[in-house]
């Protein structure tokens, strides 16, 4: 579903990725982590196609990015840092807009069945400028499962989330790998990204420096290969 040949980007003299190597099998639950800097938010924008590689081959569904952009964005479920909602309109209202560009039959009803799995049923009707940081982050979450993609992006997805609304993104995470999608998801938690993935990518100085299953590696250990690979 992902496969990445010698990726580059470079920011003026500044090079981010370094000739990264990553693929993903459909259905494959991967955790990408590494310490800041590293290249993980660059990375999934050009997954994302919302930046362009300097160089390199990116395929995401088949499909090569960038040049086959509109054909992968249908595909994705994106969270980034930005949670893309309009602050004047009710949560309900920003699903509806949403469900309109992905050209849902059944709106109302996907949209009542997602505000329930991201706990905003109840605040439907609230305008998103009144929502805390995690209640938007519940609701961009919500936006991006809403056209059930076959791929999900999720940068630092746990960001802002209170225990409860982060216990309910694991659950929500764990019901969509169940349902053979494949997730991709930055993460600074090793023991979380130990928990919910399947496979594990150390991303340290633009390159995948280690890659290891997780029916590969005892999660204790996993503390210990991220500070060899990475020099942390």
């Amino acid at each position: 579903m992902i496969d990445v040949r010698g990726l580059v980007k470079t920011f003026g003299l500044k090079s981010v990725l370094r000739g990264l190597e990553f693929h993903v099998e459909r259905g494959e639950f991967v955790a990408l982590v590494g310490p800041n800097g590293a290249g993980k938010t660059t990375f999934l924008r050009i997954l994302a196609s919302l930046s362009r590689p300097s160089t390199g081959e990116v395929r995401v569904a088949g499909y090569r990015l960038p040049a086959q952009a509109a054909a992968v964005r249908i595909r994705l479920g994106v969270v980034s840092h930005q949670p893309l909602l309009y602050g004047d309109l009710t949560a309900e209202e920003n699903l509806f807009f949403y469900s309109r560009m992905y050209g849902l039959i059944n709106p109302e009803r996907r949209v009542r069945a997602v505000l329930d799995m991201v706990g905003l049923q109840a605040r439907r009707r609230d305008l998103v400028r009144q929502f805390s940081r995690g209640m938007q982050q519940r609701l961009a979450i919500g936006r991006a499962i809403l056209h059930d993609p076959e791929i999900l992006l999720f940068d630092e997805p746990h960001t802002g989330l209170d225990q409860e609304a982060a216990a309910m993104l694991d659950t929500l995470l764990r019901d969509v790998a169940a349902r053979d999608r494949t997730v991709v998801m930055t993460s600074h938690n090793l023991d979380r990204a130990a928990d919910l993935a399947q496979r594990i990518d150390i991303l340290s100085k633009g390159v995948i420096a280690a890659s290891v299953k997780r029916t590969e590696i005892d999660p204790l250990d996993l503390p210990k290969l991220y500070r060899s690979v990475t020099h942390v």
